[in-house]
């Protein structure tokens, strides 16, 4: 299993543990779950997201 396979599967798991432990709207649960990757990407200086864009087009074979 590849290193961002594993990581979208914790992703789930946590997804699952917090709309069962928490009593938050599912929309509350899907907002987090969305909504702290885009903000550590944006929170990326320019140039190191071109190296993550550029890494991620290296693993698919571009």
């Amino acid at each position: 299993m590849s290193r961002n396979a594993k990581v979208a599967l914790g992703g789930v798991v946590v997804a699952i543990l917090l709309m069962w432990l928490l009593p938050i709207p599912f929309w509350a649960t899907l907002l987090i779950i969305v909504g702290v990757p885009v903000g550590a990407y944006l929170l990326l200086d320019p140039s190191q997201r071109r190296r993550l864009r550029r890494v991620n087009r290296k693993e698919l074979g571009r």
